[in-house]
């Protein structure tokens, strides 16, 4: 097992990344090389990001990949309210998304405080 499968965060975006993928697959046809693949493509960096940081060896490297990920999950967020004001997506939707998004950023931010204080 790789350490980043032991991680609860790394199975929540990858939860998101699938749940994000699902939503988006109503996207207009016309959007498939813009707004569509730049979601999907932020939400799969997520655990993507999370993962390669988790396999590094010292607490201060995970920590930049976190806040790398952070990164992604803002832009994801960007995305999603942009994609809710061309009504892409539904409230329920939105909020469901936007939900998910804001757990994996409160694991995020607890795991860096976590390994900040590995020091």
């Amino acid at each position: 097992m790789r350490p980043h499968e032991k991680l609860d965060v790394w199975n929540q975006a990858v939860d998101l990344a699938v749940a994000i993928y699902k939503a988006t697959e109503h996207f207009p046809r016309d959007e498939r090389f813009g707004l569509t693949s730049q979601v999907r493509r932020a939400a799969v960096s997520i655990p993507a990001t999370i993962a390669e940081g988790a396999a590094r060896l010292y607490p201060k490297e995970f920590t930049h990949f976190l806040s790398n990920a952070q990164g992604s999950a803002s832009e994801v967020e960007t995305e999603l309210l942009i994609a809710h004001r061309l009504d892409y997506l539904s409230d329920e939707s939105f909020t469901d998304l936007r939900t998910a998004l804001d757990n994996v950023g409160k694991m995020m931010n607890g795991l860096s405080r976590h390994l900040r204080q590995k020091k």
